[in-house]
């Protein structure tokens, strides 16, 4: 398995799809070029394109942060050893049906609530796995960025055990990078990032466990095409045509097909629902406390919520969880989600390279407040995975 040497693309120039600019740009790097015109196309039909210099600008939106290689990755896991790759089987569950029942549903020894509650949202994110992995055939462990309990001397953030399952899908499947990480007692996350060949929503799905025993949950199904949402006013409303000029029209047009698509009657249901089953649940995470990273990559549809680590709300997160997968395995199995080939997938992988490096800046800042600068990056790289896949994903 050939690992890559850049851990993150660093695309500098905008192009038509500049989703993070108002204005286009008109340095038009080699790299872009290269992608508009459809030469040195790899797997997927992608172009295997990489210019690894941060970029740093007042504007956060036309920022690239600088990100580690593979080889300081892999130091940051192991510390200062240079560890060997670590095999992992994918667990198949010994019948469809068992991966088909929720782990919500399913009987577990732990009680869900307490000390428990990280364990039983790691049961039943592994259970979800499993059951995308009966769905997407394709879908494959990435051992050289899984960590597993019998890596070295195991791998730890903040003092607490940490594994991470990693996996993607190449080609058609169009899964580019899956992680299901755990810190025990502390955090279950899962980051699902999808190629440029379908415009299916990323999703994020985390459940922190903070030192005061509340649980926080967020989850996102994040746009794969800017609309703006960073700008939305407290009324509710956005920047018109007086604000932003024609490019207003377009944002609207990304927020409306959106809506349509993934922000239907069946999904308000579904989190109206699932804010109904918390108890004494607030809000904890809005536009007024969120970084700038965070504004630029949260989606209409995010939630979060700090509650009571209690049985009812653990069991509620992890229901809530199964059915955001339930969701978008619908979502990727639908062939109108599919981009058309040439040009609506090579903005597709234009956009997702700029999202991708601010959703990894967000999680950076997370989790360095929460676990510390050092273990904080360990475990922003870690779950975040290799950005520098510039194709559908795998071929590491």
């Amino acid at each position: 398995m050939l690992l890559r040497s850049v851990f993150i693309i660093a695309i500098t120039a905008a192009t038509t799809v500049d989703a993070f600019t108002f204005v286009p740009q008109h340095n038009v790097k080699q790299t872009t070029w290269i992608l508009l015109n459809n030469e040195g196309l790899g797997a997927g039909g992608m172009a295997d394109t990489r210019n690894p210099d941060p970029v740093e600008n007042e504007d956060a939106r036309k920022s690239i942060s600088a990100a580690p290689s593979f080889e300081e990755y892999m130091k940051m896991r192991q510390g200062s050893e240079q560890g060997s790759a670590t095999t992992t089987a994918v667990t198949t569950p010994s019948s469809p049906s068992a991966a088909a029942t929720p782990m919500s549903q399913q009987s577990s020894s732990s009680s869900g609530g307490g000390a428990d509650a990280i364990a039983t949202l790691d049961a039943s994110q592994a259970a979800t796995i499993n059951k995308i992995s009966l769905e997407i055939i394709d879908l494959a462990p990435k051992p050289d960025f899984t960590w597993t309990a019998a890596d070295a001397d195991g791998i730890t953030i903040n003092g607490c055990a940490t594994t991470i399952d990693a996996r993607d899908a190449a080609g058609p499947a169009n899964v580019a990078w899956l992680a299901g990480a755990c810190v025990s007692t502390k955090l279950s996350s899962m980051t699902i990032y999808n190629g440029p060949l379908t415009d299916v929503p990323h999703i994020l799905s985390t459940c922190i466990l903070d030192d005061n025993n509340q649980l926080k949950f967020k989850l996102d199904f994040r746009p794969r095409c800017y609309g703006a949402y960073e700008l939305k006013k407290a009324d509710g409303t956005y920047p018109g045509p007086d604000e932003l000029g024609r490019k207003s029209f377009e944002y609207s047009s990304a927020r409306n097909e959106f809506d349509n698509k993934f922000g239907n009657d069946d999904m308000k249901t579904f989190l109206s629902n699932t804010i109904s089953s918390f108890t004494d649940a607030v809000t904890y995470d809005d536009s007024a406390s969120a970084t700038e990273e965070e504004l630029l990559t949260h989606g209409p549809l995010y939630m979060s919520y700090t509650m009571p680590n209690t049985d009812n709300n653990v069991q509620a997160i992890a229901a809530a969880r199964e059915k955001a997968i339930d969701f978008w395995l619908d979502w990727m199995k639908d062939g109108n989600n599919s981009h058309r080939p040439g040009a609506p997938i090579n903005s597709q992988h234009v956009y997702d390279t700029k999202f991708k490096l601010n959703a990894y800046g967000a999680l950076l800042k997370e989790y360095s407040n929460m676990y510390g600068s050092e273990d904080g990056q360990k475990l922003a790289v870690g779950e975040s995975g290799p950005l520098d896949e510039a194709y559908v994903g795998g071929g590491s």
